[in-house]
């Protein structure tokens, strides 16, 4: 996604250790029109995919809210986020798997009811980044574990030298990213168009 390549290039930073801040417009402030446009693109390049029928789209909280709830809007479909900690009005039975955090630093907690995702559901995992695929990994875990058919992974931003595509190559989904990074030395950005390759 042109729109998106070209926001990292003037806004991101590489912050080392991995870490490329897009704080300006996906992280921590928001481009509405932006944001819009990716759930539509991500609908779209789905659809192109042949990935049909879906009824619930998953993320984790916080960063892969804003465009897994614009993908729900563009698909019509309810949005459900796994929580970092259970709030008490969650019921117990609840689904727990853990991810490592590149920002946050450590091991975080990934749960999700039972009350909105169970063995009918066709699902979508939107998140911000592809990178290890760690976090990703964890939350289709969180999907099989409950019952869920795992249809399609998007990523607004996939940094490709960390391996991530080819660690969630054993769920057998397409994986959908706007923006690929393909190295990042120093002040240099190396991002391109998934479209353009």
């Amino acid at each position: 996604m042109k729109a998106i390549v070209e926001r990292i290039r003037a806004e991101g930073k590489n912050l080392g250790r991995g870490i490329l801040k897009v704080d300006s417009f996906v992280n921590h402030q928001l481009d509405p029109a932006l944001t819009v446009e990716m759930g539509q693109v991500f609908a779209s390049r789905f659809a192109a995919a042949g990935v049909t029928g879906i009824t619930k789209i998953i993320t984790a909280e916080v960063s892969g809210i804003a465009p897994a709830l614009t993908t729900g809007i563009a698909l019509g479909v309810p949005v459900i986020y796994a929580r970092k900690s259970r709030p008490i009005t969650m019921p117990t039975g609840y689904f727990r798997a853990e991810a490592p955090s590149h920002t946050k630093g450590g091991i975080v907690d990934l749960i999700v009811s039972p009350e909105y995702l169970d063995a009918s559901d066709r699902v979508l995992l939107i998140d911000d980044f592809l990178a290890t695929g760690l976090t990703i990994d964890a939350l289709a875990s969180l999907v099989a574990e409950c019952g869920a058919t795992l249809c399609g992974i998007g990523c607004i931003i996939e940094k490709t030298f960390e391996g991530g595509r080819a660690r969630l190559a054993h769920l057998g989904v397409p994986i959908v990213t706007l923006a690929r990074v393909e190295s990042m030395e120093g002040d240099e950005i190396v991002v391109v168009d998934p479209d353009d390759k």
